[in-house]
């Protein structure tokens, strides 16, 4: 599990549905925001060389609309990024939870449902074994 650092006890609330959707025993790495996500993600899979010890991430995040342009930027980049290291590394199996949303309402609609969901999407690509491309 990836996961950011902002909004903490949303997130925790998103690892501890992740963990028990997947597994208890999860590794966590945690980055400052949203945009790290990706690079994150990468230096843990280069540095600690876990191709084949890892089989799968999933990305937790919050994004919530404010007054500027910054939610369009974020947004867009975080999940442009996560896509291309997703098809930069294809055996491993990867998922975006990162939850755009207008506002806090939205959020607490979207939390459990979206990350239950996306923690079984992971999980069963990788128990099914989902051929990688």
């Amino acid at each position: 599990i990836v996961h950011t650092s902002w909004y903490k006890e949303d997130i925790a609330k998103m690892i501890e549905i992740a963990r028990k959707q997947l597994s208890e025993d999860t590794s966590l790495l945690s980055v400052p925001g949203s945009l790290e996500l990706a690079a994150g993600a990468k230096r843990y899979i280069e540095d600690l060389d876990v191709r084949g010890l890892l089989h799968g991430i999933i990305f937790c995040g919050i994004v919530i609309r404010g007054e500027t342009s910054h939610y369009d930027l974020v947004t867009q980049e975080t999940f442009r990024a996560i896509g291309n290291l997703a098809l930069e590394f294809p055996n491993i199996y990867m998922v975006n939870n990162v939850i755009c949303v207008e506002n806090k309402e939205q959020l607490i609609e979207r939390l459990e449902k979206n990350t239950v969901n996306n923690s079984k999407a992971l999980q069963e690509m990788f128990f099914n074994g989902i051929p990688s491309l």
